[in-house]
């Protein structure tokens, strides 16, 4: 039994404690919460350490640290000490993302040694809703994207992360990783698109699912059919699947910068509930 504030890798047997701590925020967790659902606590299969903040014997706060370093209802005791952990390691993630209080802290802890960022986006504010669209009718060619449908997908895919991001998802190991992600949602049926003469229109992905809540990532219209509504119809269309085959909270969060893209969800029906920070090096 720990009784006294200390952190340490979590394991395998520690799984109902933080599975404890994720579901105490299901909408802000999800992201984690799915990734610990399906592979556990054992490094090799989560892809990454969970770290935990113990207080007097319980565990109150985790750090994800696999691509993304991820603070998970950390206080600020939790969140200096994941920052000496972190420090101690050396930096292995491409970012640094999570709720934007603890993370803001994280950041400035580890800014010295880590920095500089190559982007941080310090307010994404995280949306939400419970209902289908009451004012946005759903685009009826929005589907889910078929298995055989890898070619159609993928290039979207590719322009929608270097959009995002700023940079290519086919850099490093040629995309294989990413290929792979993305061809995980197809087959879960968590990836839609409106496709027209073998071309993506509009499309989004369902990219993390818990039984509480799931988080739709990935959003993107075609150049050529920007501001004709279809962002708004296409989402409409998500949301209505989410509700119905996936949880019963839908979610995202967007770069604050990115007014058109908030307006939208707002009229689908999205209210924001909070705030997300990313760091990206």
């Amino acid at each position: 039994m720990l009784t006294q504030t200390t952190t340490r890798v979590l394991e395998p047997a520690d799984l109902g404690a933080a599975l404890a701590v994720l579901e105490s925020a299901p909408v802000e967790n999800a992201f984690v919460t799915a990734r610990v659902r399906i592979a556990g606590l054992d490094p090799w299969r989560l892809g990454g350490e969970m770290w935990g903040w113990y207080t007097e014997g319980r565990l109150t706060s985790l750090c994800y640290s696999g691509a993304n370093l991820v603070p998970i209802c950390a206080t600020p005791e939790a969140v200096r000490a994941f920052a000496d952990r972190a420090r101690r390691i050396g930096r292995r993630c491409s970012s640094i993302v999570g709720p934007a209080e603890p993370t803001a802290e994280l950041w400035n802890l580890l800014e010295p040694s880590w920095g500089p960022a190559r982007d941080v986006r310090a307010h994404q504010p995280l949306m939400v809703t419970e209902e289908p669209s009451a004012t946005v009718a759903p685009d009826p060619l929005v589907r889910r994207v078929r298995k055989d449908e890898m070619d159609v997908i993928m290039p979207a895919c590719v322009a929608m992360f270097t959009e995002e991001v700023g940079v290519s998802p086919l850099a490093g190991d040629g995309g294989l990783l990413y290929q792979a992600r993305v061809a995980e949602l197809v087959a879960a049926g968590r990836s839609f698109a409106r496709i027209e003469d073998g071309r993506v229109v509009f499309k989004a992905e369902i990219g993390a699912a818990t039984r509480q809540a799931c988080q739709i990532q990935g959003v993107w219209v075609a150049p050529e059919h920007r501001g004709k509504g279809l962002s708004e119809t296409g989402m409409a269309a998500v949301v209505q699947y989410a509700l119905a085959d996936v949880a019963p909270v839908v979610s995202l969060y967007v770069n604050d910068y990115n007014t058109p893209a908030r307006a939208a969800y707002r009229r689908v029906g999205f209210r924001e509930t909070g705030a997300f920070m990313s760091v990206l090096f």
